[in-house]
């Protein structure tokens, strides 16, 4: 458990994440520090198979480098007819440097041969605590959907433009606010939230 008034480290570098992430638990007491402030500190090699194992090692990892609780996530892209990719690859999907408009043509020159309602997909994310050595808490959350062959929507980031979320008729990236109500990290970090909670 935490004390009150224990700072935080959100372990991400990813602005987007960061925006997200801030405004999802605005609403809780908490004293978030940043990477900026470990400028030199190299991120760790993610060398997990899984969400869990990823967010854990990076949770671990920076918890241990700081010296502060440290929350890490790992999320991505599951596409079925993909065989799972990009899965934990889903940052370098396409290589480390490509854009996301390489990534998404990538992904629907594979795609090409299957119909819009066969691409099933899912954001999934794994989410951890950790403090010196302990894993401290550790949430998931999953939203299924399907890929659409052209992106969508100036919302959002990452994937966004391309993950068709049924339930709203629209990308990510086209839904606005609502989709703090409804995505992976929103619904992971919602129970890191009611943690925060019942640990102050």
């Amino acid at each position: 458990m935490l004390n009150e008034g224990t700072p935080l480290l959100l372990a991400t570098t990813n602005p987007g994440k960061i925006r997200e992430i801030t405004r999802l638990l605005g609403d809780r007491p908490v004293e978030w520090r940043s990477l900026a402030d470990w400028p030199g500190l190299e991120p760790p090699e993610e060398t997990g198979t899984t969400f869990r194992e990823n967010a854990r090692q990076k949770a671990l990892y920076y918890a241990a480098h700081t010296g502060l609780v440290a929350v890490a996530e790992d999320s991505g892209l599951e596409i079925d007819g993909l065989g799972g990719e990009p899965g934990v690859h889903s940052a370098r999907y396409g290589g480390a440097d490509s854009t996301y408009a390489e990534k998404f043509a990538l992904i629907e020159a594979r795609l090409a041969a299957i119909p819009n309602a066969d691409r099933t997909a899912r954001f999934v994310c794994a989410l951890a605590v950790a403090a010196a050595d302990r894993i401290l808490f550790e949430a998931g959350g999953v939203v299924e959907g399907r890929v659409v062959p052209e992106p969508r929507g100036s919302g959002g980031f990452g994937y966004d433009p391309i993950f068709f979320y049924p339930p709203f008729g629209c990308t990510l990236a086209e839904a606005g606010d609502r989709k703090a109500e409804v995505s992976h990290r929103a619904r992971a970090f919602r129970k890191f939230g009611d943690w925060l909670l019942r640990s102050g």
